[in-house]
């Protein structure tokens, strides 16, 4: 089914044209101030070998944000075929991922999760909240807050 020629006004045939593109999922955890942080993520990516770097991105909805801004060390846990079941629990909102979880404990002081394809144990390089570059009537120009502006999504966090 072809949805690029829809609305993209529509978030529903949005996300399911991106549907179509296959990514990786893992599971990024940290810890900040004794209390574990854990979100499921499909939107990691590699950008740099040198220096080795990756990035992920999060939701500025997302309930755990305050934390996750403070966090300076993660583990990103690359889920395994038959993890799909850690995918769905992490991907949840405020409920309790870490019960019954085979954890164990990593350089990155986050928790690392047992079984996983591949683990990366990083430290914050940098974090980024930026606003895009418009081009408007033949020039560049820049945007302007409104009353209630809108979130920006995603937060790029490089790790």
């Amino acid at each position: 089914m072809t949805v690029a020629t829809q609305s993209v006004h529509d978030p529903r045939l949005f996300r399911q044209a991106l549907g179509q593109f296959p990514t990786g999922v893992c599971v990024v955890t940290a810890s900040v101030a004794g209390e574990r942080l854990g979100m499921t993520m499909s939107s990691f990516n590699s950008l740099s070998l040198d220096p080795p770097l990756v990035l992920f991105s999060i939701d500025r909805r997302a309930a755990g944000l305050p934390l996750w801004e403070q966090a300076t060390r993660c583990t990103i846990n690359v889920l395994a075929e038959n993890q799909k079941d850690i995918s769905n629990r992490f991907a949840k909102s405020q409920s309790n991922k870490w019960e019954g979880m085979r954890l164990r404990p990593g350089h990155a002081e986050a928790p690392a999760l047992a079984g996983t394809a591949a683990v990366f144990e990083c430290a914050v390089w940098a974090k980024h909240d930026r606003k895009p570059l418009v081009f408007c009537m033949g020039r560049y120009a820049s945007l302007q807050p409104t009353e209630s502006p809108a979130p920006l999504w995603p937060l790029d966090i490089h790790y």
